[in-house]
């Protein structure tokens, strides 16, 4: 039993005695001590291939702030890694994808890949994660979207333009269907394997669907992420194991999102929460969304920006207070301290 489910009850629209707080890459470069942990590893994905560092890494922030929730120490590239596709993150550069899929040939022939055997050691840090939090706080576990990986998969890495997985799009859609399809597969199959080995909500990250037009997100991302949700766990022993799906520039479509049957829609920091909770009544429950980079203000500015979206969000339950995309490198962790007790200070006032 969860000494504080707060996270899961908010996902879940149920009501708690404050919003919940955790923020996206909580456990990164920001906290000197993960820059300590990772200085003792070669290269980023031997940190996350060490499942004793990747749960040491992951409670950090733990030790840190009183935050709601932990999110598991992972990458969204661990499934191309598993499929083959030499994977490397290099210095200043970011990661680079040796063998980028762009054909259809290329696409028939990649496998997907097994969970406990592909990915064990993300599993081996959930298990160990789960033991160093001892029933404190949920574990959050995650994959990127299909359209997101595959981004990266076609493109050989980050992009500016999206060129080859948009020509792609364009110019032979029946070879990206099938990445696409293959990548719902792999990543339904990771996340519920996550959820076996102990997490306690999952969470998509679609952090290029707001590149598309509202045509192609419809056709190329959306339905993708529906299948996932519609093949996760629901309920673990007789628990229910919420799923968020996050698509950054994505609050145009956020209707279209709250209708694939998820618990909850991640939110960038571009439209205001309560506008949100308006557009999709009491369907989901709302995570977000405030800019990162507010985080480099003073506390009064820290402060007052988070309630104004506690205000904006209004009374009752159904959300989730996070960054509206991932933590910077160079926020002062004080700074973090100063938001997440204001969450916690301020937002009592909207559940009495």
């Amino acid at each position: 039993m969860l000494q504080n489910d707060r996270l899961l009850r908010a996902l879940l629209r149920q009501p708690v005695s404050q919003t919940p707080l955790w923020m996206m890459r909580q456990a990164g470069r920001y906290l000197p001590e993960y820059r300590a942990v990772r200085a003792t590893v070669d290269g980023f994905m031997g940190l996350c291939k060490n499942p004793k560092l990747a749960a040491e890494v992951t409670l950090q922030p733990l030790a840190r702030y009183n935050l709601d929730a932990a999110i598991i120490f992972s990458d969204i590239l661990t499934i191309p890694d598993a499929m083959g596709l030499d994977l490397q993150f290099v210095q200043g550069e970011g990661p680079k994808i040796g063998l980028p899929v762009r054909t259809l040939d290329e696409a028939k022939a990649l496998r997907i890949p097994e969970p406990e055997k592909d990915l064990h050691y993300v599993l081996e840090a959930i298990d160990r994660t789960k033991t160093g939090l001892a029933n404190r706080v949920p574990l959050i576990g995650f994959c990127g979207s299909p359209w997101t990986v595959a981004s990266y998969m076609v493109e050989g890495g980050s992009s500016k333009d999206f060129r080859h997985i948009k020509g792609l799009l364009y110019r032979e859609p029946e070879a990206l269907h099938l990445i696409l399809d293959k990548l719902t597969q792999a990543i339904t199959a990771h996340l519920n394997a996550q959820i076996q080995a102990g997490c306690d909500a999952v969470m998509v990250f679609d952090s290029w669907g707001g590149v598309l037009t509202t045509d192609a997100y419809h056709e190329f991302s959306l339905p993708y992420m529906k299948k996932i949700v519609d093949g996760l766990i629901k309920d673990k022993n007789g628990v229910r194991v919420p799923n968020v799906l996050f698509t950054k520039n994505g609050s145009e479509w956020i209707e279209s999102i709250a209708q694939t049957g998820c618990d909850a829609v991640g939110c960038d920091w571009m439209m205001p929460m309560g506008t949100l909770r308006e557009r999709v009544g009491d369907k989901v429950a709302l995570q977000g969304n405030l800019d990162p980079s507010v985080l480099y203000g003073s506390p009064k500015t820290i402060e007052a920006e988070v309630q104004k979206i506690l205000a904006s969000y209004g009374h009752g339950s159904g959300h989730v207070f996070n960054l509206g995309h991932g933590i910077h490198q160079y926020i002062d962790p004080e700074n973090v301290d100063v938001l997440v007790r204001a969450v916690h200070e301020f937002s009592r006032a909207y559940h009495q």
